[in-house]
């Protein structure tokens, strides 16, 4: 059985003005930085292989937290939003006619305009798990997470999601067989900076 370590990269400026981030890459804000360096891998993660997302602000979060060098993996790449990058959800969800919804909502096959659906996420990071051989710490962002953390419980994008994906944590996935499992509970990220 191999596990996979999934972790939210630190906050951006879009982030914290609940603008629609996507595949823009809008690097990690200073606040982030700081609180990301008082934080590190829990210890029996520390060895692991270290991939994160192409983006600047997953590669970042992967360097400040595991004090090395994240390797680039494209299938780790964000959901792509398409027309609604750069926007705000809940300007979206007043507009009549913007197609925009909650994600209890989507179903696998929601997509945005010019965008992607969670299928696309699925088709793209379903070989890159099934080849993973070493435990492996995943730096990502929330919609890759909900993919994989879809995939592993069976949740299918309606309804309340079975998990709430926080920063700070590690969403730990097994992997055997083929099939992907989560633990129920994530593990925290240590404080201290060494």
């Amino acid at each position: 059985m191999t596990r996979l370590a999934l972790l939210r990269h630190g906050h951006t400026a879009w982030n914290r003005a609940g603008r629609i981030q996507g595949r823009t890459d809008i690097p990690l804000d200073d606040v982030a930085r700081a609180h990301l360096a008082e934080l590190r891998l829990p210890h029996d993660w520390q060895e692991a292989d270290l991939v994160s997302s192409p983006l600047s602000r997953a590669v970042e979060t992967g360097q400040i937290v595991a004090r090395r060098q994240p390797m680039a993996v494209a299938a780790l790449m964000e959901m792509d939003w398409g027309d609604w990058e750069g926007r705000k959800g809940l300007e979206l969800k007043s507009e009549p006619g913007s197609a925009f919804r909650d994600i209890e909502a989507w179903g696998w096959d929601y997509c945005p305009p010019g965008g992607e659906p969670p299928t696309a996420l699925r088709a793209r990071l379903s070989p890159w798990v099934e080849a993973l051989e070493r435990d492996t710490v995943a730096v990502c962002h929330i919609g890759v997470m909900r993919v994989l953390m879809a995939m592993a419980t069976g949740w299918n994008f309606s309804g309340p999601a079975p998990f709430q994906i926080k920063r700070d944590r590690l969403f730990v996935l097994h992997i055997q067989n083929g099939n992907l499992s989560a633990e129920a509970t994530p593990v925290r990220l240590l404080r201290g900076a060494s």
